[in-house]
């Protein structure tokens, strides 16, 4: 095949693409959201093919396992919102516009007002949009099973198919790219969910030991919260704790703030983090910390795992440049 018809087809291929993801832009986060999916999924299916299971038994086995990761991360989340979202709101209703915050004779005014009135309009959005999506959430849940499917069966021609559009001298570039986008991958699905998991169950026998009515819920917002990166749990056991200084308690405030920041907070990181953190693109927490903001601000949720994959392969893709003019450098002295 000559460079010109290979430039062509590609271009051939690229407007095709292009005009599919317009026409499928309502669930394109849904097919984004599956292909990183199946990507994480596909040393599993390798696995299990060596094992001695046939190419359909093994994407059949790894689409369920993903399918039901999927399902145990959201259920709670469903849970909360289905079940405790009222009670939220009228907790979030009975809290003062004001307090005052008086410390060894130093007093200031903190309004809430405003910031309770967005939590409340927020909530009561979540609680309308959560009900009409019950429908959508079902049809979408049956286009990533198919599409994880489909991609997990047809693993090799897919990835033929990707490699063969670099040219040969370039190929390096797209594996490189390809263990860079795995490795993020890894770091976003395995490793912050294990972290996740770790958390809920720390969470919920310190806010069950500690009293609290919700504890379940308060267990369930600690998980997720743990999901955004450098404040983590730590804005619940903030918001706790002022919680507690405005209904003047502040011995349970010193309670959570002290217990939640420990065993909330930082053993969850503490333990199960630097297990897994061998198998990460070791990406800096502030950049993956830009990347998750403003992948979330720019892209909504699908932006929680595009924006840091993002910029994990700009920073691939820098460290490639960099090896590149060094060995330029290199080859001219």
């Amino acid at each position: 095949m000559t460079l010109d018809r290979q430039y062509v087809l590609g271009a051939i291929f690229g407007l095709l693409a292009l005009g599919a993801a317009a026409m499928l832009v309502d669930v394109l986060a849904t097919v984004f959201f599956a292909v990183t999916v199946a990507y994480l999924l596909s040393p599993l299916r390798e696995e299990l093919t060596r094992r001695g299971a046939s190419s359909w038994q093994a994407s059949l086995i790894s689409t369920m396992a993903g399918v039901l990761a999927v399902v145990a991360l959201t259920l709670p989340l469903v849970l909360v919102v289905a079940v405790r979202l009222d009670a939220i709101i009228s907790f979030l209703s009975s809290l003062p516009g004001t307090f005052v915050v008086d410390i060894y004779g130093f007093s200031t005014t903190i309004t809430l007002a405003e910031a309770r009135s967005v939590a409340i309009g927020y909530g009561r959005q979540l609680a309308r949009t959560f009900a009409l999506a019950v429908p959508v959430l079902a049809l979408k849940l049956t286009v990533f099973v198919m599409v994880v499917f489909a991609l997990l069966s047809h693993t090799a021609e897919t990835h033929r198919a990707l490699i063969a559009l670099a040219p040969r001298s370039y190929r390096n570039v797209v594996r490189a790219l390809s263990r860079r986008t795995r490795a993020t991958l890894f770091a976003i699905y395995v490793l912050q969910a294990a972290t996740a998991a770790g958390t809920f169950a720390v969470a919920l026998v310190l806010f069950f030991l500690l009293g609290y009515p919700y504890f379940f819920t308060l267990a369930v917002l600690s998980a997720i919260l743990q999901f955004l990166p450098v404040v983590g749990p730590s804005l619940l056991i903030g918001l706790l704790v002022i919680a507690h200084l405005i209904t003047d308690d502040p011995t349970r405030a010193a309670l959570v703030f002290v217990f939640g920041s420990v065993f909330v907070a930082w053993l969850p990181d503490v333990l199960i983090r630097p297990r897994l953190a061998r198998e990460t693109a070791d990406l800096p927490g502030s950049l993956y910390f830009v990347g998750f903001v403003g992948g979330l601000l720019t892209l909504g949720p699908v932006g929680v795992i595009a924006g840091p994959l993002a910029v994990a392969l700009v920073i691939e893709a820098g460290d490639l440049l960099s090896d590149e003019l060094n060995q330029v450098s290199i080859g001219e002295d």
